[in-house]
């Protein structure tokens, strides 16, 4: 009942949304700041502004610099398939610039949009060939598709991979992390031709019983049952993912805002304050930001209960339990690709310990072939996107991309 209930609340709100972000425009005038007309415009442009959207926002990376030259950039599909696509970003007229390395960019599925990893990866268009994984909504997925576990996760992982083929670098951000590692071990234990080059990890749950934050003790203190009892729900009409068991986006991201709604209403309220004065690259720096931040997406119900389960409650992976397909992964079968983790000082959803844990469980890796980086004064976002991941981790993760080219 609880999609039901979100979903009535929404179709009843939706032509009050409509009206006010009619009304904004209508009684947008120039040079009215500070005016009754003005702060009558601004209120309704936040409270238009005040709901979730289920449809991915455009990447919207139109050029990237090389150098001293700017390349147009096309979004290509590479391989589709009904839970996700291999996205390429293509610079056109590129064909004289010196090699770049295919980077596969792996995206969390976690209640967001791969456009999270946007900043991410117009940074990395810079020196690489991007690849991302473009996951899709369960909830407009049809129930003929199937199901969609961890299982399935790693399996597009493989199957992404093989099809950029060999030379290809892998970066997974945050909850992929895990599978990514699997991913790899699978492919090297079979001596796959397209296995990575390089793996980079960047904030992710390898290990949770590293340092747990609040994230990882809220997973633990309820029984698997108890999650998938209140957090799943069946999709309802008229969405083509029609009685798909999922957990909803809107649950993610309505968590994630609980733990700090003092920061979320000064920001709506600052929002308003810049319309009403006029400041309309400060407004729209936060409009651009909850644009992003309340697309949601969600996640099939195997995938969900089988992360929170496997990852964080009974971690699988660095107990040597963790299986794909009935085969038990093994992170020491990878020996011939070179590995770097990255950590956020100030990390609070997964805390400096529980990535570099990868580093342990490859065992069988050169060690001159193994990189770790804490950065300094950043926390979760700052690790892949912000000032310090252009000037600070995105360079010692490019060096490190094309020193295993080599």
């Amino acid at each position: 009942m609880l999609y039901q209930a979100y979903q009535l609340q929404s179709d009843l709100l939706s032509p009050f949304r409509l009206f006010a972000q009619g009304g904004a425009a209508a009684l947008w005038m120039h040079n009215t700041e500070n005016s009754l007309l003005r702060k009558l415009s601004a209120s309704m442009d936040v409270f238009s502004r005040l709901r979730l959207t289920h449809s991915r926002p455009p990447y919207a990376i139109a050029s990237v610099n090389v150098g001293e030259r700017e390349f147009p950039v096309v979004e290509e599909t590479v391989l589709g398939r009904p839970f996700g696509t291999l996205l390429r970003f293509k610079k056109d007229n590129a064909q004289d610039l010196p090699y770049q390395p295919p980077v596969l960019l792996v995206a969390p599925l976690s209640g967001h949009f791969a456009t999270l990893l946007r900043e991410t990866a117009k940074t990395l268009l810079q020196d690489h060939d991007v690849y991302i994984t473009d996951w899709h909504n369960a909830r407009d997925v049809s129930l003929r598709h199937g199901p969609f576990g961890l299982d399935d996760y790693i399996d597009h992982m493989i199957r992404f991979t093989q099809a950029i083929g060999p030379g290809t670098h892998v970066v997974a951000v945050c909850q992929p992390c895990v599978a990514a590692l699997a991913a790899t071990a699978i492919m090297a234990e079979d001596d796959d031709p397209a296995q990575p080059l390089s793996l980079t990890l960047m904030a992710g749950p390898v290990d949770c019983r590293v340092n747990p934050t609040e994230v990882n003790k809220l997973a633990t203190s309820k029984p698997i049952e108890w999650f998938e009892k209140n957090l799943i729900s069946h999709v309802p009409l008229p969405h083509k993912g029609f009685m798909r068991r999922v957990y909803p986006g809107f649950v993610q991201v309505s968590a994630f805002m609980a733990m700090n709604p003092e920061r979320h209403k000064q920001s709506f309220r600052d929002m308003y304050r810049h319309l009403v004065d006029g400041d309309i690259a400060q407004a729209d720096t936060i409009r651009t930001f909850y644009d992003e931040y309340l697309a949601v997406n969600d996640l099939p119900a195997e995938f969900y209960l089988e992360t929170v389960e496997k990852v964080f409650q009974t971690y699988d992976l660095p107990l040597g339990k963790l299986q794909y397909r009935g085969r038990t992964v093994n992170p020491a079968a990878i020996r011939r690709t070179a590995l770097m983790t990255v950590e956020g000082e100030r990390d609070d959803i997964c805390a400096v310990g529980q990535t570099v844990a990868a580093q342990d469980l490859c065992s069988s890796i050169r060690p001159y072939r193994k990189t770790h980086h804490i950065q300094t004064g950043v926390g979760h976002y700052g690790v892949f996107s912000g000032r310090r991941w252009n000037q600070q981790i995105y360079p010692r993760v490019r060096d490190m991309i094309h020193a295993s080219v080599g």
